[in-house]
């Protein structure tokens, strides 16, 4: 058997495996990893990759790094799991320092799960207890998302999801839930004191990277504390420092009512968390929610080492920085298919002239980066925290020729002519 026939046969037999094992709700994979560092991949042929998407937005210290390894390991050999009938120092030194973070304050609480998916159904049962009067009564029976909003998968969540293809599949939705444009005039519009809460994201991240208009934080902040609603701010994505800031609402200067967190505190660590603030952290009584595996000490004590080390090596402003020089790179490349960038931080979403994001991935893998495609005509980029000029250049370099491949591509298919169809 040639080399190649080798290398075919065992690209074969690991989508073979993937495709008879896996269920199929992410469609065909890309590519078989097996071993990180920092910002590369290496795949199961030993080939290298640049990852500018960080498990989208999730490796925020990039691969293996040190403190995450270390942390993983002298905590899984204390003490793994023990059910939230109890406390351990991991989940409550990880409690303090989301507060901290977030700037909660004394009467902050922190509710623990497994992923974002989990954090908004835990945000969406607090809108429910918000919504009841004192008897019961479902005094509040309105909660407000917007339009193309991404909120998870799970049937809670994916009735706050304002995308209607993802949703009718599992119909009926939860009940309650009504859908907005992304403006302060929809907003007011649609706002009254039968609202519990309104659930925003600060930039819509599966939706291409798009931010909230200008001055859309402070007026949802004035408008849901008028009408006595929560906001519920989800920063699942954007959190963590990835928009250069602890967490994007915090430019805004307001105070929620409650944040919603997970991808990259964990760095890699399924981990995610419900942060509520002021009055909102009353709502939760003894059984009214939980998780069995919700805050365990290996988890937590991974998130807090993983956020200890952000902090320590300035990663929040690293990532404002670094944003900055990787806008300013794509600019610089002048491909005609690039037409600018939107998001902040190191989430970026460059917008492209065509529908050809699909096209731009594939090219991108072929010559070793990893991006992904948030739509037909966005390319997102997540990369760790921790990159820097070397990796910004090879990002550079590599995203040039992943457009200049898809540009050639369609100009060849332009320059093709059509074969003419008898009358």
């Amino acid at each position: 058997m040639s080399a190649v026939e080798q290398d075919s046969g065992t690209q074969a037999s690991w989508k073979d495996d993937a495709g008879r094992d896996l269920v199929r709700n992410a469609g065909e994979r890309f590519a078989l990893f097996v071993r990180g560092e920092g910002s590369s991949l290496w795949d199961d042929e030993g080939r290298r990759y640049l990852d500018f998407l960080g498990g989208i937005a999730v490796t925020s210290l990039g691969h293996a790094h040190p403190v995450f390894v270390q942390a993983v390991a002298q905590q899984a050999a204390t003490l793994a799991h023990v059910s939230n009938f109890f406390a351990t120092p991991p989940q409550l030194a990880l409690a303090a320092t989301l507060k901290r973070l977030a700037g909660a304050g004394e009467a902050g609480r922190v509710y623990f799960g497994n992923s974002g998916a989990e954090a908004n159904e835990a945000a969406f049962k607090l809108a429910r207890l918000h919504g009841r009067g004192s008897d019961g009564t479902d005094t509040r029976p309105r909660i407000l998302a917007l339009t193309n909003a991404f909120h998870g998968r799970t049937m809670g969540t994916l009735a706050l999801t304002g995308k209607s293809y993802m949703q009718e599949p599992f119909a009926p939705m939860v009940p309650g839930v009504e859908f907005l444009d992304s403006t302060v005039e929809a907003l007011e519009a649609a706002m009254d004191d039968r609202v519990a809460a309104l659930f925003v994201e600060p930039i819509k991240g599966e939706a291409g990277v798009v931010p909230l208009p200008e001055g859309y934080l402070e007026a949802a902040r004035e408008l849901t504390a008028r009408h006595g609603a929560l906001l519920i701010i989800d920063e699942i994505q954007t959190g963590a420092a990835r928009t250069g800031s602890w967490f994007a609402f915090q430019r805004a200067g307001i105070v929620p009512d409650a944040i919603t967190v997970a991808k990259g505190i964990g760095g890699g660590f399924p981990i995610g968390a419900l942060i509520t603030f002021g009055a909102a952290s009353d709502l939760f009584t003894p059984g009214s929610h939980g998780s069995t595996f919700g805050g365990n000490p290996l988890g937590t004590a991974v998130a807090d080492a993983v956020l200890a080390e952000i902090e320590r090596a300035g990663l929040v402003e690293n990532a404002r920085q670094r944003g900055i020089q990787l806008r300013e790179q794509v600019a610089a490349l002048g491909s005609t298919l690039v037409e600018g960038c939107r998001g902040e931080g190191l989430l970026i979403g460059v917008a492209l002239t065509a529908p050809v994001a699909p096209a731009v991935v594939a090219a991108a893998q072929q010559h070793g980066l990893i991006v992904n495609a948030a739509n037909d005509s966005t390319i997102r980029l997540a990369p760790a925290l921790t990159i820097g000029d070397v990796e910004i250049d090879e990002f550079t370099r590599l995203f040039s020729r992943a457009l200049a491949t898809v540009q050639d591509a369609l100009l060849l298919d332009a320059q093709t002519p059509t074969s003419e169809v008898p009358a």
